[in-house]
């Protein structure tokens, strides 16, 4: 009787699943504790102090600063249309061309009428030299003398009249090709191609993305602290971190009845086209007294979801996780509330994006314009 191999005894899953996740285990300590060690480095800025003014937020609709719907100056068929809905388009590019067949023709026409025009001229001015010579040779009667000078004068005015006309025409033809009267984007396609445009009909509708404007409505209360040229900060609820610094450009001085607000715009730019007309806007006036605030650069500042945060620098050159809350913003700063942050200490706002809280840091200043 032949005795059978013994068989090998095979590990369960579970064992298998608990030796890799024990194993796991036993290594992560030492590669966060080897992450924590590194110091990487990074730019920091001292916290600065300042008297601010307290400012009020209000809600706004962007406008466009320049908008046209474009039209034609001549009638004819369009026969290009190179543009669409959506296009950027530059100043000066071509949006539409006309049929210039017709005009082509009657330029020609025309031209040719003045050569012979000129030629008729040349004639009729050499023969009034010649007369005026015979008259005072009293040669020919006075009669002579202006009938010569009438052809001359009726000639002039047919070679001035041929010259106005093949301007106009050139003009025309010229006009048959309708250009952007400035960089933007075309938003409403106004004809197409085979259609007959009369002079001054529509060809397309354009906006101006940069600069934009921000219209709100201020409360009468507001109003008094309104100048041309105050300096708006204006955030937009589609672009969550976004803020565009603005200035004051129209204070219009007629309240709505009902609602007694006063119209307002201002004007921001608008690099990278990033906001569109219509987007709502928030606008932060500065109103009321001045106060003491703590004042941090923007680039400190690290959002992760609602809770906004910075990284101070200890004595020992590791980094503490700070929460805050935000208020008043001036120029490349921004007030900051809470967590005991103090003028003179140092916030880090370079190389902020992946520090952990305790991790050692080789710190090198970065200086910003004071607010």
């Amino acid at each position: 009787m032949i005795n059978p191999l013994p068989s090998k005894r095979i590990p369960a899953r579970g064992a298998i699943l608990n030796l890799a996740l024990f194993l796991i285990l036993s290594v992560l300590p030492f590669g966060l504790q080897a992450q924590g060690n590194r110091a990487p480095p990074v730019r920091f800025t001292e916290v600065q102090e300042r008297q601010v003014q307290r400012s009020v937020s209000l809600p706004g609709t962007v406008e466009a600063f320049t908008s046209s719907l474009v039209a034609s100056e001549i009638a004819g068929k369009v026969v290009e249309y190179p543009v669409k809905e959506g296009d950027a388009v530059r100043k000066g590019q071509v949006l539409a061309r006309l049929n210039t067949t017709t005009l082509e023709h009657q330029l020609k026409a025309l031209e040719a009428e003045h050569r012979e025009a000129g030629a008729r001229l040349k004639l009729a001015e050499a023969n009034l030299k010649r007369a005026r010579n015979l008259f005072e040779s009293e040669i020919i009667s006075e009669q002579q003398l202006d009938n010569s000078l009438a052809e001359s004068n009726a000639w002039m005015g047919r070679f001035e009249k041929l010259e106005a006309d093949i301007g106009r025409l050139k003009n025309d033809i010229q006009e048959a090709s309708i250009r952007a009267p400035f960089s933007g984007r075309v938003v409403s396609e106004q004809t197409q191609i085979g259609e007959w445009i009369s002079e001054g009909g529509p060809v397309v509708e354009m906006v101006a993305l940069d600069p934009l404007e921000v219209k709100v409505d201020v409360p009468e209360r507001y109003y008094r602290n309104l100048r041309i040229g105050t300096r708006a900060q204006v955030r937009f609820e589609s672009l969550p971190g976004v803020e565009i610094t603005g200035r004051v450009t129209a204070i219009i001085p007629q309240a709505d009845v009902d609602a007694r607000t006063y119209p307002v715009k201002v004007r921001i730019r608008n690099r990278g086209a990033r906001v569109g007309v219509g987007m709502l806007a928030t606008v932060s006036f500065p109103a009321g007294d001045t106060y003491t605030a703590t004042l941090v650069p923007k680039d400190a500042l690290t959002t992760r979801g609602p809770q906004k945060f910075i990284y101070r620098i200890n004595g020992q050159s590791t980094v503490e996780r700070v929460s805050v809350e935000i208020g008043v913003g001036v120029g490349e700063w921004i007030e900051v509330r809470g967590g005991d942050i103090r003028p003179g200490q140092r916030v880090i706002t370079r190389g902020n994006e992946r520090l952990v809280p305790g991790q050692p840091v080789q710190a090198q200043p970065l200086e910003y314009a004071l607010p």
